[in-house]
């Protein structure tokens, strides 16, 4: 059973809970009429992805983004399980954010974790996300929390996310032993990091992950709208953030947008996403801008998924097997594992170079 997790102001802790109840009893009572929305989702599945999508119009439709977050976090609802992992901030002198380290270490590999929220929330549930992440992975993981929109404007996040990169070298982390991974927002900055790192003459991470990354801020692809009735993330949102992030910064969405980049000399870069995801069409468009620059680049697509399905753990199926290959792709990238299968999943754009094969 998922645990539920009452967080905050009453006020806002009891209307979530009862729009849990309400999208709970909902779900149960259409489902033995018309099924699940998608193919294959379970009734657990489906509340939560319809709970979480109705907190962030709650979220939105408060006048200032700080209650906003607040009433985002108001009520959590777990799906992944409980992950044991140590939680340790930095102090003053260093990037904030937390080192979190799994009781069960099981890799050298550092994990530079940049999380998502349409640069607009760093959500509790993000944070319990992140340590399930590190638990399942067993990899230490730095967890970044930098500045975010619309109080901070792009490009402090970029910045911030430097400024990680340089204290994790400082700190004697090896970059060959050194992951880049983001979900959503999150996986949007890890890739304007790599071309950041090369601008700056900074040595390339051994990998680059993104989870339903945000691939292009602007009004990309059909499945925006089309898949607006099975995702938790919905078209009006992405360009609420999109409007957070580019209108006070001075830039154009297309130097704002991963799937502009050049990704000439950058790391090798692994993205996984959902088929019922409004951002699958942009992150099929990143891949293949990736493949046609001749850069190594992989896509994982689970076809039935939502955006960052991961958070459900190994409590599914799909997200199970996402959280595998993520392991594989880390041993063979950076930890000297064996040969990554990358013809596993249903959909695959990989341009193998040389130097990629040579940090096995």
């Amino acid at each position: 059973m998922p645990q539920i997790i009452v967080n905050g102001p009453f006020r806002y802790s009891a209307k979530s809970l009862a729009s849990l109840l309400l999208i709970s009893a909902k779900v149960a009572l259409r489902r033995p009429f018309v099924g699940p929305l998608a193919p294959g989702w379970s009734l657990r599945f489906e509340i939560g992805n319809l709970f979480y999508r109705q907190q962030f119009e709650g979220a939105f439709a408060l006048p200032d983004i700080r209650e906003g977050r607040k009433y985002f976090d108001s009520l959590l609802v777990l799906a992944g399980g409980d992950c044991p992992v140590e939680r340790h901030p930095t102090f003053a002198d260093a990037p904030k954010g937390e080192w979190i380290t799994p009781r069960k270490l099981k890799s050298d590999v550092t994990l530079l974790y940049l999380h998502g929220g349409g640069y607009a929330f760093y959500a509790a549930i993000t944070h319990h996300f992140a340590g399930m992440l590190a638990a399942h992975l067993g990899a230490r993981m730095f967890a970044l929390d930098y500045r975010m929109t619309p109080e901070h404007p792009y490009p402090a996040q970029e910045e911030d996310a430097l400024a990680a990169y340089r204290y994790l070298l400082a700190q004697g982390v090896d970059p060959k032993r050194l992951v880049v991974i983001g979900d959503s927002a999150g996986g949007h900055l890890t890739l304007m990091t790599l071309v950041a790192l090369r601008q700056a003459g900074l040595p390339q991470p051994a990998l680059a992950i993104g989870l339903s990354p945000w691939a292009d801020i602007g009004d990309r692809g059909e499945s925006l709208r089309a898949n607006n009735r099975y995702d938790l993330l919905q078209s009006n949102r992405v360009l609420r953030f999109s409007d957070w992030l580019v209108k006070a910064s001075g830039y154009s969405r297309e130097r704002i947008s991963a799937v502009s980049q050049d990704y000439a000399g950058v790391a090798p870069i692994y993205l996984q996403g959902g088929g019922r995801e409004v951002l699958i069409d942009m992150i099929r468009d990143l891949a293949r801008a990736v493949v046609e620059q001749g850069h190594e680049v992989m896509l994982d697509v689970w076809p039935e998924m939502t955006h960052e399905f991961h958070a459900h753990g190994l409590t599914r199926p799909e997200s199970a097997e996402a959280i595998a290959r993520l392991q594989a792709a880390i041993a063979y990238y950076a930890g000297g594992g064996p040969v990554f299968d990358v013809c596993a999943r249903t959909e695959n754009h990989h341009r193998p170079t040389r130097a990629a094969m040579a940090t096995v």
